[in-house]
């Protein structure tokens, strides 16, 4: 029996939506029924590589299904996945169609690759870029890019819950994630993280003066009742997901504060959620309010240059920076560490600049 995987990994559909080769019947809603005749030429080949091959955008994994489900006829008959095609062999083939929101087309978008093997892969995720599709953003995903990055590996559907996404984060939030390229590697890292055993370090810059140089934030984090975009610390603790942060101040810069945060637990939100509790609201974090002059003077000269801050970096100031976790398959501690992006650096740069010359004044 398969163990218990995290309650907050995220899992994808595990169907995709084949295009036409030749649509048979009037039950195109529901089904789409192929049918092909193999070539004279053709080799013996096995049939769900045969159709892999032969059909855009249907997985093998979808294939196999419907071949399980005797939905696959060679001359006729049900055959199953290991079915040797011959040439001039009438192969049909009836799959349901599934809703077209469900459906991850691969899509040619740069990846910024940090290590892969046959097992896993950890990519630097840019601002910006949403992880999964969902909520109106069906194109233009990480999701998609790495159907697309694999593509040619008939072993990887990118719809297939048991491989990709082990961990996500937040559009706007830049840095480190891992993807399970095998049904047991994603079995492996979601125990690990389900177990707390994984290395997740973050930098983020927040509003005011941290008075304390560490501390634990522990709080159930939920819906907002009174604006469901938001996320929010719940006093009743028998609603929400535990939750658990560390921070540690690593430099004070006038009326904001960077910051180290070290998760315990992965919950939508977290970081963002649990500074705010602690009166610490991430810079430029929109969603919460970070993107108003929280802290300050009433100079015009502050004002624009808190503005300009903003359009420095025009999202909530937070990178996953470092990422740890063992190995699946080789037992190696493997640790990943991506440098603070341009608009992050900047930024700091910038409330370094203006602390050195409110010194010298």
């Amino acid at each position: 029996m398969m163990e218990q995987l995290p309650e907050d990994i995220d899992l994808l559909n595990d169907e995709l939506e084949a295009d036409d080769v030749e649509a048979v019947g009037d039950d195109a809603q529901l089904y789409e029924h192929f049918r092909v005749v193999v070539d004279k030429g053709q080799e013996m080949l096995r049939v769900d590589k045969y159709l892999f091959d032969r059909l855009t955008n249907a997985s093998r994994n979808r294939i196999q299904k419907a071949a399980d489900a005797g939905c696959i006829m060679a001359n006729g008959k049900a055959v199953k996945s290991s079915y040797k095609v011959k040439p001039l062999d009438i192969i049909t083939v009836m799959m349901d169609r599934p809703r077209y929101e469900n459906e991850v087309i691969p899509e040619d978008i740069p990846l910024n690759i940090v290590y892969e093997d046959k097992y896993l892969m950890v990519v630097n995720k840019p601002a910006g870029l949403v992880v999964h599709p969902g909520h109106g953003n069906y194109h233009g995903t990480l999701v998609n890019a790495l159907a697309w990055h694999m593509k040619d590996d008939p072993d990887y559907d990118a719809n297939d819950p048991h491989v990709g996404l082990v961990h996500r984060i937040d559009k706007d939030t830049s840095g480190l994630l891992v993807i399970a390229k095998t049904p047991d590697t994603k079995t492996n890292l979601g125990l690990q993280f389900y177990n707390k055993t994984t290395k997740r370090k973050y930098r983020a810059l927040v509003w005011g003066i941290v008075e304390e140089d560490e501390g634990t934030i522990v709080g159930n984090v939920g819906r907002n009742p009174r604006d469901r975009m938001q996320m929010t610390v719940l006093s009743d603790p028998t609603q929400g997901k535990h939750a658990v942060t560390h921070y540690r101040v690593l430099e004070r810069l006038g009326y904001v504060t960077l910051v180290e945060c070290i998760l315990e637990t992965g919950r939508t939100h977290q970081i963002r959620v649990h500074m705010k509790h602690i009166g610490h609201v991430l810079f430029n974090d929109e969603r919460y309010g970070g993107h108003e002059i929280l802290k300050g003077t009433h100079f015009s000269k502050y004002k624009q240059f808190v503005n300009n801050c903003f359009e420095t970096c025009p999202r909530q100031a937070l990178h996953a920076m470092t990422l740890g976790f063992v190995h699946p398959a080789t037992g190696e501690e493997m640790h990943f560490t991506s440098e603070l992006p341009d608009d992050m650096a900047q930024l700091i740069d910038k409330w370094r600049g203006y602390i050195s010359n409110r010194n010298l004044e």
